[in-house]
């Protein structure tokens, strides 16, 4: 028999949304060529620092970069599963816009939630709008008196379910009791019932998606061709960084 132990989703649902994640991979897999590398305008003097400070070579820098920025689209994936899994729960709605989840409690309490991948990447200004979007909401929501506002953190400082607060314009607000804080463990708690539910989530995991993978054909890595392309611009990748990056400005032409 197949071992399944989620028993708060089915297992096709599941299986379902992990090969959805998967092909979302499909995108890192894809080569990166030096148009998409340059998509946000790379720093040379970054790099020029970098080369030298870890006393690594440009295409080992570069290497890093890539791969940097591939991962920086893969924790964007990882926020599509977190997230979107809770399609498939009970009494839950992931919304297109406005929130990213909305909990309807047995209890008649409505969750309206923002989601975090984790616990330190808010910075004041980012902690500031969202704590105001979830007063505002508390203030003026048709549904105030039954509602919860709540940061859901996936990678939290530990587990928890509390009073958010923060400090706005040098003021600490007041507590309230339907402003939340919640780590991913107690909203599965809270959504399920189960206080072990996402814990047995992480146990199915590398379960399902080594399932998943063998299902599917082979996945192929894209070779990379930005190292060749600067190369192609000039043999120092110094300078072709340089024109890469600096092509408008005054006396940036080697031509």
């Amino acid at each position: 028999m197949e071992d399944y132990i989620l028993d708060y989703i089915d297992q096709n649902d599941f299986e379902n949304h992990v090969a959805l994640t998967i092909k979302e991979y499909n995108e890192t897999l894809k080569g990166m060529d030096l148009k998409r590398f340059n998509k946000n305008l790379i720093d040379p003097i970054k790099l020029l620092f970098d080369k030298n400070v870890f006393n690594k070579s440009y295409e080992e820098i570069i290497k890093f970069e890539i791969q940097r920025q591939k991962d920086k689209s893969n924790n964007n994936v990882i926020g599509y599963f977190h997230q979107n899994i809770f399609k498939y729960f009970k009494n839950c709605v992931v919304p297109n816009e406005g929130w990213d989840i909305i909990y309807s409690s047995q209890n008649d309490v409505t969750y309206y939630v923002e989601m975090k991948n984790k616990h330190n990447t808010m910075n004041s200004s980012s902690s500031a709008k969202t704590y105001m979007k979830f007063q505002n909401h508390l203030l003026n929501a048709d549904d105030k008196e039954t509602s919860i506002c709540a940061l859901v953190e996936i990678i939290a400082s530990k587990s928890q379910d509390i009073e958010w607060v923060i400090t706005l314009d040098k003021k600490k607000q007041l507590p309230n009791k339907r402003l939340r804080r919640i780590s991913i463990d107690k909203f599965y708690e809270i959504v399920t019932g189960d206080n072990e539910a996402f814990k047995k989530l992480c146990v199915q995991l590398p379960i399902t998606i080594e399932k998943i993978i063998k299902e599917q054909d082979e996945l192929k890595t894209d070779e990379d061709t930005v190292i060749s392309e600067l190369k192609e611009m000039d043999t120092d990748i110094l300078l072709a960084l340089y024109k890469l990056t600096f092509k408008t400005y005054e006396g940036f032409s080697w031509d």
